[in-house]
């Protein structure tokens, strides 16, 4: 009897379906599968077969397959694997809910409630198959399917359910495998990506085995005869001959005193097409396609028994490999060794410690996940190692209930595994809601969350989301979280995730606030002192700061007093040669000088229109002002255009000099759709551009934003570019000059 650690093995011709060797009918199933159940238990299972038989009569699946034959197919795979009566009848049942409008009713009132359970299990299994939809291509298919099979061992209370749906799938890959009906593509693939690894992991190898064999021979023909026909043996002829080399290997350490357990691994077609694959080998450098594995009780016993080997056979030149001296980097530890056994066939032989070999099957190097190429989890090995004994231990437990009980497990119950609306398997902590769910998909979505859809229903955002179900979000156009959402009492947020994201997205608001809040107090000092134009850069720097933003955030905290900032500030006022106005500009006859040419008039005091704010090169024109000199204005400009006719008697020819200088305020007018950093955004061009910004107003309304800005420009070409770097900004939706 098989204890923890032991396989689950079932030899079976994976060529021809089991239930074209038996008639389809109650008394056939019985005499073949039932002589082993004590009376209470076979009257149970013949009380399913009456039950179930009828009521299939006529029917079939899509395939073609009689259902009848089907489940008394699965049934007898379970029967094999001697699987509990209870599962038995379930297998039989499992059909029901497809033909039979009360069954729940029926089925409790019949077998009772724990068959009813196994048969619901397995009905939530079909329906998440069918919500998942087709497997996802590209290189989001692996995570997809690991998600799924999480999924599918989340959902079922009872890890009976995983097993009758591995026998189940593997009858029906039995059926199609020889012929040509719809889907079996299809099911040959769910059952290579989802199942066959699902049944590896629990240590249903034979199940596990078919699975992939057959999958196999469904995807590629071509290649599963090629495979087939290197080994040039059936799979009989393999197991025959490691029965041989396990006899010689008993008889020889029996002789020696070391007290062993001889295992046979004959390899399965698949199984060797991977290993080419994945070791890049031609099929004679595959020298484990036959290979036994030696369990003793000691490390000194492992040497013994691989110097009986070697003994015994000669070892084949390079295919040693000592895992115990030197373990590998997961702590994998055997002894490898390949010889030339009888009939001068290579044979791999693996030798280890039971020790050795519970810490390979369940531990933390555990095979499945070294032959998966899965990612190391902890708690997900933990929880299979735990469901693997349970299925090793079954044979030791005789009382149903307390079988049942066992099978159970709760160790799933720390996550939920939802759909999105494409079909795309979510896991997130068990009690998660639609917000969670939200910013798992993508931050964005969180924080425009508003509302939820669970399998077409709205529900609040605080609902707690259960396995299986299809959720999709009702977002905003624009927006943020609320601060209620991290509030643990109001249980909108389960995920550690996503209470981080929304932590960031207010951090970063009291950021871009505090970062506004110093630029304007920045700007009002300047305005108070008179001052002229500042390099920001320059100020921020003379107090330590290297970045600008870093000095504007000093600001807002009031790190830097106001005194400080004023005597910073005016030793940073740019000379009064590149003020912008008022100047004094004189006339060059030549045209070319430097500033305003006035036509007529030197040495003429001249000021900048504010109204218009002209700048090099725009064409311009001077109006004489009573008292202040002449003030330039951009031709055009609405204000001279509303003059009477006699104050046009003022007007007087003006132009740029060949070589204006200094800056000149300009006003900017930038429209956009309204969002989370958009200031920031729109300031940082301002910033890398080296472009002083000398006032600025905001304003949103109804999603809109309108900002405007002062700010010093050189000339027209570094307007334009300018204005051309702000209408690349997201969300922008015009940038001009005011």
């Amino acid at each position: 009897m098989p204890g923890p650690g032991h396989a689950i093995i079932l030899i079976m011709d994976p060529g021809a379906p089991l239930i074209s060797r038996i008639s389809p009918d109650a008394e056939s199933w019985m005499e073949h599968f039932a002589p082993r159940l004590e009376a209470a238990e076979a009257a149970m299972v013949r009380r399913a077969l009456d039950f179930a038989l009828p009521l299939y009569e006529g029917k079939t699946l899509p395939t073609g397959e009689p259902v009848a034959e089907s489940a008394l197919g699965t049934a007898g795979i379970l029967a094999q694997l001697r699987l509990d009566h209870e599962s038995l009848a379930a297998a039989i049942l499992h059909a029901v809910p497809e033909y039979l409008a009360d069954w729940p009713e029926k089925l409790r009132t019949t077998f009772g409630g724990s068959v009813l359970a196994l048969v619901e299990g397995v009905a939530r299994m079909n329906q998440i198959r069918l919500l998942s939809g087709a497997q996802q291509a590209g290189g989001d298919a692996a995570a997809q399917a690991e998600g799924l099979r999480k999924m599918l061992l989340a959902m079922v209370q009872d890890i009976r359910v995983v097993i009758i749906k591995l026998a189940e799938r593997a009858q029906a890959l039995r059926y199609v495998v020889g012929r040509d009906v719809p889907g079996r593509e299809v099911i040959a693939r769910e059952a290579r990506d989802i199942f066959a690894p699902l049944a590896n992991r629990l240590g249903v190898w034979n199940a596990k085995w078919e699975l992939e064999d057959l999958s196999f021979r469904v995807l590629r023909p071509d290649v599963y005869k090629q495979v087939a026909k290197m080994l040039d043996e059936r799979r009989v002829d393999r197991e025959r001959y490691i029965g041989e080399v396990i006899a010689a290997l008993r008889t020889e350490l029996e002789r020696a005193g070391i007290r062993a357990e001889v295992r046979g691994r004959p390899k399965h077609i698949y199984s060797i097409y991977k290993k080419m694959q994945r070791k890049q080998l031609e099929f004679g450098e595959i020298y484990d396609a036959r290979a036994v594995r030696i369990l003793v009780d000691d490390v000194k016993d492992c040497y013994a028994a691989l110097g009986i080997v070697h003994n015994l056979w000669t070892p084949i030149p390079k295919e040693f490999d000592d895992y115990i001296a030197k373990p590998k980097g997961n702590d994998y530890r055997s002894l490898h060794t390949a010889v030339v056994g009888p009939e001068g066939k290579a044979v791999e032989v693996q030798i280890r410690t039971h020790e050795m070999h519970q810490q390979a099957e369940l531990g933390f190097a555990a095979h499945w996940r070294y032959k998966e190429g899965a990612r190391h989890d902890p708690r997900y090995d933990e929880k299979i190692a735990w469901l693997r004994q349970i299925l090793d231990w079954k044979e030791d437990v005789v009382d149903a209930e307390e079988l049942a009980e066992q099978f159970k497990t709760a160790l799933f119950e720390d996550a939920v595994y939802v759909f999105t609306p494409q079909g795309k398997v979510i896991d997130l902590p068990r009690g998660s809601t639609p917000i969670d769910f939200a910013y798992h998909v993508h931050t964005d979505l969180g924080h425009r969350c508003r509302g939820a859809k669970v399998d077409g229903n709205i529900v609040p955002l605080g609902y707690q989301l259960k396995n299986a179900q299809r959720v999709e979000i009702i977002a905003a156009k624009q927006g943020g979280p609320s601060r209620d959402w991290l509030n643990p009492s109001l249980g909108y947020l389960k995920s550690p995730r996503g209470r981080s994201k929304v932590r960031q997205w207010f951090k970063s608001q009291e950021h871009d606030a505090a970062l506004a809040q110093g630029r304007a107090m920045l700007e009002q000092e300047i305005k108070r002192h008179g001052l002229g134009a500042i390099n920001f850069e320059k100020v921020a720097e003379k107090f330590g700061f290297p970045r600008l933003e870093d000095f504007l955030l000093a600001l807002s905290r009031g790190d830097i007093k106001t005194p400080q900032l004023a005597s910073g500030l005016r030793e940073e006022e740019r000379p009064p040669a590149e003020e912008a106005a008022p100047v004094p500009r004189r006339r060059a006859a030549s045209g070319t000088g430097d500033g305003i040419l006035v036509l007529g008039v030197d040495k003429l005091l001249t000021t900048l229109a504010k109204c218009c704010r002209p700048l090099p090169p725009d064409p311009i024109i001077g109006f004489v002002s009573h008292g202040r000199g002449v003030t330039i204005h951009r031709q055009g400009c609405p204000s001279i255009e509303r003059l009477s006719a006699q104050a046009r008697e003022r007007l007087i020819a003006a132009d740029w000099g060949a070589k204006a200088v200094g800056v000149y305020p300009v006003s900017l007018q930038v429209d956009a759709n309204d969002r989370q950093g958009l200031l920031r955004d729109v300031s940082e061009v301002f910033s890398r551009e080296k472009i002083n910004v000398i006032a600025t107003n905001t304003a949103s309304r109804s999603e809109r934003a309108r900002m405007q800005f002062t700010v010093e420009i050189h000339d027209g070409g570094q307007l334009a570019r300018l204005l051309a770097l702000l209408k690349e900004v997201p969300s922008v939706i015009a940038a001009r000059r005011a």
